[in-house]
């Protein structure tokens, strides 16, 4: 999938040819647009027909799928893209449809009919492309919300094995013997120093508060940064000293002795370690899957889309050609003025023809209607003929 790749599907009546032929129609449809991009033919089966009325709200209903179908695809493109560091080779090779390069599996398409009966109606085509969308979305953020969660604990954990003495884990650095266990009325402190402050510690911190056991304090350990020390203070004024202590910015550690606490936070990093690898693996694999899924069902409803927009358009008896054009942004909207250029006249033609092109009396009003509306679906600018752009990130 070359980045900035655009598509467009165009479908065109085949009366734009003299003879009403399906190849003939093909043809011009690519000679429109032979200087902007490569067309390929783009078949999309029969489907059951309703009501106008139905169709109507159909053509709504398939532009907000359309629109939730990309919000999908592109949210999972970016949690692969996150997962994988942002490395294009890897995301690319992720990113494929049915075991196909996106270019690939568009160039080639052929509707599901194993999956997507084309003998359903087309109401009951867009509620299973709406819940299996909807069952994808979910399953894949949940899965990556997971792997966030065990990420960042893993990171939490490993900085607090990795981090100075103001912010790292103690157990491996404060021996039981440093502090005064069980004692009724005395209990140890330990203070993180900024090493250019430690002698206005050492100077100071008998008189901070109340009750400082007079030349306690004793360096425990030390960094690039930091001095740990440990001071003893009757329990009933601690409070005090701790406060003391935060308001000359020393760094009081909240700390509390546990044998072989070293060797189980050893083993809660090697499980959190094992966790992340294993989800990350997991995450992956549902984000490849989610991510031909959801592209397929994307692919599907554009197609969907393209008949009911063709149906209303061109009216019955049905004869169209619909072509994939591969392209670019910029080339995009050439071969739009192209198309505008060669089939503007087409604007006039909304549901039943006669032989001159005429839309017939019946259908003259609910023509005119569709067409002031601009009823390619909620939000979509009205075109002459039926045209959608799409991009698969």
């Amino acid at each position: 999938m070359s980045k900035g790749t655009k598509y467009l599907l165009v479908s065109l009546p085949t009366s734009i040819t003299p003879s009403s032929d399906h190849d003939e129609a093909l043809t011009a449809l690519r000679a429109a647009v032979t200087d902007y991009g490569t067309t390929y033919p783009f078949a999309i089966p029969t489907f059951k027909i309703g009501t106008l009325d139905a169709l109507v709200q159909q053509a709504d209903d398939l532009a907000k799928l359309d629109t939730a179908c990309e919000g999908v695809v592109n949210k999972i493109g970016d949690s692969l893209r996150t997962i994988l560091d942002g490395d294009e080779g890897k995301i690319e090779q992720q990113k494929t449809i049915n075991d196909k390069p996106v270019d690939q599996y568009l160039r080639t398409f052929s509707w599901n009919k194993v999956k997507y009966r084309a003998e359903k109606s087309i109401a009951d085509l867009i509620d299973s492309l709406q819940k299996e969308i909807a069952g994808i979305d979910n399953d894949v953020k949940a899965k990556f919300q997971q792997y966030n969660a065990v990420k960042t604990n893993l990171a939490a954990a490993t900085r607090r094995q990795t981090g100075n003495l103001s912010t790292r884990s103690l157990a491996s650095i404060v021996a039981g013997s440093s502090l005064i266990q069980d004692s009724e009325y005395l209990e140890t402190h330990l203070i993180a120093v900024p090493k250019p402050m430690a002698k206005d510690f050492l100077k100071s911190y008998e008189t901070l508060s109340e009750m400082v056991v007079p030349r306690s304090a004793n360096q425990v350990a030390a960094d690039d940064e930091f001095i740990l020390y440990a001071v003893v203070v009757f329990k009933k004024h601690s409070a005090d000293f701790v406060h003391k202590c935060r308001e000359k910015r020393w760094t009081p550690r909240d700390y509390k002795y546990k044998a072989g606490g070293k060797e189980e936070e050893a083993k809660e990093v090697d499980k959190l370690n094992q966790d992340e690898r294993k989800i990350w693996g997991e995450a992956l694999r549902l984000g490849r899957t989610g991510y031909s899924e959801s592209a397929m069902i994307w692919v599907h409803v554009l197609a969907l889309r393209v008949f009911v927009e063709t149906v209303l358009r061109y009216g019955l008896p049905l004869d169209f050609v619909c072509g994939l054009i591969q392209t670019n942004a910029k080339n995009a909207k050439k071969a739009k003025a192209s198309l505008d250029t060669q089939y503007s006249y087409l604007g006039g033609n909304a549901f039943g023809r006669d032989s001159k092109g005429r839309v017939k009396k019946d259908d003259q009003a609910t023509a005119t209607e569709m067409q002031a509306a601009g009823h390619l679906g909620e939000g979509t600018e009205y075109s002459a003929y039926v045209y959608y752009e799409f991009e698969i990130a």
